[in-house]
């Protein structure tokens, strides 16, 4: 296995523009990401994602830079690189969700990169990949998941 990228794609039952706000707010990222965050969904802007294991407490927070915000067509940022550097190519992935109109819903190609460039030895490289690759097809899952359920709450009868 060559390690390069994580590719997937998905299909919500949601607008572009539902699936971006929740791509892109963070009381949304909280609901489907399970992390804590405050950041403006704008190029350049950063932050960072708190999770907390609800049985022991510890914390887990990652940096991250928003590259790209096009709504409702594209949310792409860099993460897993150490704080206090500025995000780029060779210490960080890239994560991008291309959102595509599908019928009533959206297609969401997303991709993450960037596993070669940082330079990790064999071992380190496939541990990251492995557990990235795990997480986002669970998160994935409920992020489709959290586009539906905001979608049909706006839809419903008041």
């Amino acid at each position: 296995m060559e390690y390069g990228s994580i590719e997937r794609e998905l299909h919500i039952d949601a607008s572009p523009e539902v699936v971006f706000e929740v791509l892109s707010t963070p009381e949304h990222i909280r609901d489907w990401w399970s992390a804590e965050t405050a950041f403006e969904p704008a190029a350049g802007a950063t932050g960072s994602l708190t999770w907390t294991d609800q049985d022991s407490g510890r914390r887990e927070t990652a940096p991250f830079t928003v590259v790209l915000a096009d709504p409702p067509r594209t949310f792409s940022f860099r993460w897993t690189y150490d704080e206090g550097e500025t995000a780029g190519p060779g210490n960080s992935l890239l994560v991008t969700f291309e959102l595509v109109p599908a019928g009533e819903g959206t297609l969401v190609r997303f991709r993450e990169t960037g596993y070669r460039e940082r330079g990790w030895e064999a071992a380190v490289l496939e541990a990251y990949y492995n557990d990235h690759r795990q997480g986002w097809d669970f998160y994935l899952a409920r992020l489709a998941a959290s586009g539906a359920r905001l979608a049909g709450a706006r839809r419903a009868p008041r």
